[in-house]
């Protein structure tokens, strides 16, 4: 009898994670850089890994990362504190050590067919999405073209800056952009329904339904959607899609 490994079998790994730095943003939302090399040599975008929050609380938490660095062994971790797990998180310090265990989840998987890129993220679902666009956008080869259109009903995480990326399809007025992906040269654009400057108003999939009713047939044709978010986001995704 041959016996079937799954394909993830020994991708899994257990390493003591550095904190290098753990930024505050408004709506307890955190960013927590880690040094962790063999989990960073390993995830792709899609990946989450299970952090212990608390010795006291053994039960870990699954946290999606948003950035990974093979070269010097950093990942990088966007949450929001919900429940008493997560508040202890919150109070972890530059040199603290914390349990890390991953990466783990399956990737997203690009398709090369249809490089036209529509990467929609929601609240903690923006993690992976600015994990694939970076990832697209060191494919080369592959040459994809990835948007990526975030929403949030609380602050955004970062310091939004105008985009002088243009794009003929969207409003004017929408100018908002993440700052990382804009130094990268990948369009982005924010959605809120919070009234923001520089932000489209209304759901983020509102954006995206605007932004494909812009393009040509063949341009749709070649369009593939990524998603992560809440769950009526997803659903709003796939009715978008359809």
């Amino acid at each position: 009898m041959t016996v079937q490994h799954p394909s993830h079998r020994g991708s899994i790994l257990l390493e003591e994670a550095e904190v290098l730095g753990h930024e505050a943003w408004p709506g307890e939302q955190y960013i927590l850089r880690l040094h962790a090399p063999r989990c960073a040599a390993r995830a792709t975008a899609g990946s989450f890994v299970h952090l212990t929050c608390d010795p006291d609380r053994p039960m870990r938490r699954p946290l999606s990362i948003q950035h990974a660095d093979p070269t010097t062994g950093v990942i990088e971790i966007l949450y929001k504190v919900v429940g008493q797990g997560l508040a202890a998180l919150a109070r972890a310090a530059k040199g603290d050590r914390l349990s890390c265990l991953g990466p783990i989840g399956q990737p997203f998987r690009a398709d090369p067919t249809r490089p036209r890129s529509l990467l929609i993220g929601g609240g903690v679902g923006m993690p992976p999405m600015l994990f694939l666009a970076e990832t697209m956008h060191e494919d080369t080869a592959a040459a994809y073209k990835p948007l990526v259109l975030l929403g949030s009903e609380i602050p955004f995480p970062f310091m939004a800056r105008p985009s002088t990326l243009l794009l003929p399809e969207m409003p004017d007025a929408v100018i908002a952009a993440h700052p990382h992906l804009e130094s990268l040269g990948i369009p982005s654009r924010l959605a809120t329904m919070a009234g923001f400057a520089g932000c489209f108003p209304g759901y983020v999939t509102d954006l995206a339904r605007h932004w494909l009713g812009a393009l040509t047939p063949g341009q749709r044709a070649e369009t593939a959607i990524y998603a992560c978010g809440p769950t009526p986001m997803l659903a709003a995704c796939a009715q978008v899609a359809h």
